[in-house]
């Protein structure tokens, strides 16, 4: 009997795959490669992934902690701003801790310095397809951008966080700023044991150069005397997840309107914060229908896809590329059903991992 939708169905196989890519750059390039549990933290698939990787990267003490006891391997402990409240239980979660300003130094540097301290430098230069994801933005908090600040605080750091890409697909695009960071802070790196490149490099993609990238950043490395480290999150997942999704009704406005019983702002919400459309496969075919969810937003539409026949109540629709930012932002707006958690085993089996139900939602609140 199949499973009751709206579930997210990760796939071990397709995820595999990913992984492999993740060990071929690690052994060519000699990086070290963090999962960035910001993107994704279904820690069930931990014992898949966890081989594969050196340890986990964090934004919170929620996600450091989870990375320490989940995952294993190096916490690294990063948050925009941490707390007086919070500093000292990260510190004891961390292999390493890295402050976003010299303030954050200045204030909880010497609690930490039995570990290694790093910095996110601000360099002023990205690559990102969207400004609300922009680092490098105008007024951006990210990072120190002073760097008379950041010489000053050298002595008490050994290394850097540049976390300057976004969905950057591209290695002569990733060359390219890279060689602007090494123009504008080489002499700083020169300095440093370590060097975190953050993640958004879309390596996993069929096509990219993976031996390009590797060659990239073994250079890098050599050339200032570093170990560098990158975060990959959505790379490692991407194309392994579906939101599964039902049929409830068709409504006729103009065009054909498919109602599930998902929503967009509550189990996909990066399309609605980015403005992209979701995706289906094959979308082909001579009946068009846009697909869209049963919250009461108006604009709660996953996309306008095309079928090979006409969608009926109860049609199961599959929507690609549900892993990163998804789970880990998932809400309960309009009390909307919360999707289960499944994974596809490499035999084909499917086991539900976690599940969610009106005690959840009562738990959530107050």
């Amino acid at each position: 009997m199949p499973l009751a939708t709206p579930y997210y169905l990760i796939d071990e196989t397709a995820l595999a795959r990913n992984l492999e890519r993740v060990d071929t750059l690690r052994a060519a390039s000699g990086a070290k490669c963090l999962l960035a549990l910001k993107c994704f933290a279904t820690w069930s698939t931990f014992p898949q992934i966890a081989p594969h990787m050196d340890g986990t990267t964090s934004s919170s003490l929620n996600e450091l902690k989870l990375g320490r006891e989940k995952f294993g391997g190096e916490t690294h402990a990063y948050s925009v701003a941490w707390s007086d409240g919070e500093i000292d239980e990260a510190i004891a979660n961390a292999d390493k801790i890295i402050f976003n300003s010299v303030n954050q130094v200045d204030r909880f540097g010497e609690r930490a310095a039995h570990l290694p301290v790093g910095l996110r430098v601000n360099p002023g230069v990205s690559h990102s397809h969207f400004d609300l994801a922009d680092p490098a933005r105008k007024f951006s908090r990210l990072g120190e951008s002073d760097r008379a600040k950041v010489e000053a605080a050298m002595d008490r750091v050994s290394g850097f966080m540049l976390h300057c890409n976004c969905e950057n697909d591209s290695v002569e695009a990733f060359s390219t700023l890279l060689d602007q960071i090494e123009d504008k802070i080489g002499d700083l790196l020169l300095r440093l044991e370590w060097v975190s490149l953050g993640g958004g490099i879309h390596f996993t993609k069929d096509g990219y150069d993976i031996d390009g990238l590797a060659a990239r950043l073994k250079a890098f490395a050599e050339k200032f005397g570093v170990q560098v480290y990158l975060e990959p999150g959505d790379t490692v997942v991407t194309d392994t997840t579906t939101l599964e999704v039902s049929v409830l009704d068709i409504i006729e406005n103009e065009m054909s309107v498919a109602i599930v019983d998902s929503a967009v702002e509550a189990h996909m919400l990066d399309l609605l914060v980015y403005r992209e459309s979701g995706a289906v496969a094959p979308n082909k075919g001579p009946h068009r229908y846009q697909i869209a969810g049963k919250s009461c937003l108006a604009g709660d539409v996953f996309g306008t896809f095309d079928f090979p026949d006409p969608l009926a109540v109860g049609d199961r629709i599959s929507l690609l590329n549900a892993g990163g930012y998804t789970m880990v932002k998932k809400n309960w707006f309009n009390g909307v059903a919360m999707p289960a958690i499944a994974i596809r085993r490499k035999n084909g089996a499917v086991e539900v991992v976690q599940s969610f139900d009106y005690a959840d939602y009562v738990a959530s609140l107050s």
